[in-house]
């Protein structure tokens, strides 16, 4: 039996040219607001491969994304932003994306196509059995993918998938697939839209999960962010200023001199 990709079957919208704006803009939202419904289905299979994540990387183990086109630029970009908001090493969330870092903007022709250069990207990285890698692929088929999630698992590696379609190729290589329904696109077969919005969504609850409960959240509050400019370093003298009740200019300097707001706040609380 043949695969069938839901994610590519025609859009349940025709004659998109003739709409208004407002007609466009109403079904394009419409169609997003099945994407967050989709993603809590799929709550049972991320928690489990959080669950999974957090004592790996306890133990110096990392967290790989991988994947092509829209899917490989979401994990690029979900990994880049985990350093600055949590404060930890870019060697421990590793974005990779079939054709380079020249991919992030301009295609490269065929790279989706290639089955052993995923593995080969992944091994320049010294990948081995305290690591996870999580595939990303809308359409479940991109041969980039399956190839480095088929060698990792032959190395006893975790894996994991995030996928539009059920029971896809990709799913089967991976340990915890997590299978995000969304639907037909609004433009037949562009899964930037829902398929890219639920991509980010999950991976945001998996980074930011995995974060909080290695530690790098106290409260509510982004207490490791890196200070790298003016309204971070304000934000963290208030959550000093909250926290230890100290003047703005005290607590901003104590901020500067300790590098964060959890080291600020131990500093002088040892120092009482």
């Amino acid at each position: 039996m043949a695969f069938i990709k839901i994610s590519e079957e025609p859009s349940i919208y025709s004659k998109l040219e003739t709409k208004s704006i407002r007609e466009l803009l109403e079904d394009i939202n419409r169609e997003d607001r099945k994407v967050a419904e989709a993603v809590h289905q799929a709550i049972p299979q991320i928690e489990k491969l959080v669950a999974s994540v957090v004592p790996r990387m306890h133990r110096g183990g990392r967290l790989f994304y991988i994947g092509a086109g829209t899917s490989g630029r979401l994990g690029v970009l979900d990994a880049s932003e985990i350093p600055p908001t949590f404060g930890i090493p870019p060697t421990r969330i590793i974005g990779i994306i079939a054709g380079g870092d020249v991919a992030l903007r301009s295609p490269v022709e065929n790279a989706e196509d290639d089955k052993e250069q995923g593995w080969l990207d992944l091994m320049k990285y010294h990948i081995n059995e305290q690591d996870t890698v999580i595939g990303i692929a809308a359409s479940g088929t991109t041969p980039y993918v399956i190839g480095a999630l088929s060698e990792a698992r032959k190395h006893h590696i975790l894996t994991a998938c995030i996928t539009s379609n059920p029971d896809s190729p990709m799913a089967a290589e991976a340990d915890i697939p997590i299978e995000m329904i969304v639907g037909p696109e609004f433009v037949t077969g562009s899964s930037r839209m829902k398929s890219g919005t639920g991509q980010k969504m999950i991976l945001n609850m998996i980074s930011t999960t995995v974060m909080i409960q290695l530690g790098r959240v106290k409260g509510n509050k982004m207490v490791n962010m890196q200070l790298t400019n003016q309204k971070l370093i304000d934000r963290g003298t208030r959550m000093i200023m909250e926290e230890l009740g100290l003047e703005y200019e005290v607590a901003k300097s104590l901020l500067l001199t300790a590098g964060s707001v959890k080291k600020a706040i131990e500093v002088y609380k040892r120092s009482l």
